[in-house]
């Protein structure tokens, strides 16, 4: 068995999704572990992988870890098993943590985001010179590339990186929310504010794309006198742009924080 999945949620059955259409490698090389087995036993029927219970684990040449970085202590004994080569997505658990919990330093880290179950994640990765050598590393690249950009990252920044960007889908859905509540506001379909809202942010996003800094998109949309510098002063009024800074911060500080829990 070429990887064990522990923790199938969104995540791991997106990576499950992403690496068998992509063919990165065939779902009967992949084995599927959760807390709710019959859910990993509907997968596996619906996939084509297979089923695991925990003693399985042994025969596993790589083990991804995806659970709630509270459950890692708890279930690090089972978890390690001798030979193997572990791939953690759990947010703040650093590669110290890893070794020291699971005896080993064939650990990578790795931190998507929720469009990995849209193929477009963005994922830091970072590991230790073994896990490099075993292969493990180059490994985790083309699992995490089967479902978006890849991201070598030195692990000082990776509360920085889940602060930002593995956080970010939930601040660009507050800001399609407002956006969708001012159009309501102003006499818009509640259904058709939301698709806007939503076209809009993936649009923005392409357009952000082709230019060198946000900066000059934002430009070309106010014009001098218009309706958007209008809007634009009172988002600079209110602090939204400082709101949003504050809010990579907090994020990163309690990625460092769950970090802390598992010393």
């Amino acid at each position: 068995m070429r990887l064990a999945i522990v923790g199938v949620g969104k995540l791991g059955l997106a990576l499950l999704e992403g690496v068998t259409s992509r063919g990165v490698m065939p779902a009967g090389e992949i084995g599927l572990f959760d807390a709710n087995a019959a859910r990993a036993a509907d997968l596996a029927a619906r996939t084509g992988a297979r089923p695991l219970a925990a003693a399985d684990l042994r025969y596993a040449e790589r083990i991804l870890v995806s659970v709630q970085p509270r459950v890692f202590p708890e279930i690090s004994d089972w978890l390690a098993q001798e030979n193997a080569g572990y791939i953690s997505t759990m947010a703040g658990v650093s590669t110290a943590s890893l070794t020291r919990r699971l005896g080993t330093k064939r650990v990578v880290r790795a931190m998507p985001n929720l469009a990995a179950t849209i193929g477009l994640s963005q994922t830091a990765i970072t590991a230790p010179r073994e896990a490099e050598a075993a292969g493990d590393l180059e490994f985790a690249r083309q699992l995490f590339g089967a479902v978006g950009d890849v991201y070598d990252l030195p692990e000082h920044l990776f509360n920085a990186f889940t602060g930002m960007s593995a956080s970010g889908p939930a601040y660009a859905a507050v800001f399609a929310e407002a956006l969708a509540d001012g159009g309501v506001r102003m006499g818009l379909p509640r259904a058709l504010a939301h698709e806007l809202a939503a076209k809009l942010l993936v649009a923005s996003g392409e357009l952000l794309q082709g230019r060198a800094h946000p900066g000059l998109l934002k430009d070309e949309v106010a014009s001098p006198g218009g309706t958007t510098i209008a809007g634009l002063e009172v988002l600079e009024a209110a602090g939204v742009r400082g709101a949003l800074m504050r809010a990579v911060v907090e994020a990163t500080r309690r990625g460092s924080e769950l970090g802390k829990d598992q010393e």
